[in-house]
């Protein structure tokens, strides 16, 4: 017999927040900086959202990589609030998740700091009792360790949980933590791309999260 679900883990980027736009933009700025000679078109950096920024940068330089991620921060923390959105529908089913005593945490390859000025903006940070940053573990997603850390301090086990997020690496990671998976069809890659990766489901809405947790 199954344990019924009771811990909510969530990607923030592409997940519970728009920043396709400011990612893009971020990335475009950094990489016309340092490519001058090479033209980067939005499709070709929508491979470098969801890994950590550190990997991305050392297979395009690694003698520059460190350098190219302070570049991209600075960028993107200035233009931070002008560009993110909400997605339709997100913050009413963390509401509802987290008024239904669920629990809830972030488990993001963004730095901690980052992610709770994105949660502070969009009203979402005072629904998360655990937020697991960038800078919290030896190894981002897909490697389990942030998720088994929120896990931990949640005081929950695998197999009553869920991961949440729009990328190959969060439903890999999942995988590998022995939790179930959602992708969400709003993803920059969209559904298909995240069905290629074997989500135990596809979100259509946030509010699909909601009907899956009370019918288990």
């Amino acid at each position: 017999m199954t344990k019924k679900i009771t811990t909510l883990l969530f990607d923030l980027d592409g997940t519970l927040i728009n920043t396709n736009e400011l990612i893009i933009k971020t990335f475009q700025h950094t990489l016309g900086f340092y490519f001058p000679d090479r033209t980067f078109e939005r499709e070709d950096i929508y491979a470098f959202i969801g890994p950590s920024l550190i990997d991305t940068f050392t297979s395009l330089d690694p003698e520059k990589a460190e350098e190219m991620v302070d570049h991209y921060r600075a960028y993107n923390k200035l233009h931070h609030d002008e560009l993110i959105l909400e997605y339709d529908g997100v913050y009413e089913a963390i509401r509802a998740l987290y008024e239904e005593d669920y629990k809830l945490a972030i488990v993001s390859t963004k730095m901690y700091d980052m992610i709770q000025k994105g949660l502070k903006t969009t009203g979402l940070d005072k629904y998360f009792q655990v937020v697991i940053g960038l800078d919290q573990v030896a190894a981002p997603k897909p490697d389990p360790e942030g998720i088994n850390m929120a896990l931990k301090l949640l005081n929950s086990t695998a197999d009553e949980a869920i991961m949440v997020g729009d990328n190959y690496h969060d439903i890999e990671a999942a995988h590998n933590a022995n939790t179930k998976s959602a992708g969400v069809a709003w993803a920059i890659r969209g559904a298909d791309y995240l069905r290629t990766y074997n989500p135990t489901y596809i979100l259509e809405s946030m509010g699909d999260l909601l009907d899956i947790v009370r019918e288990d």
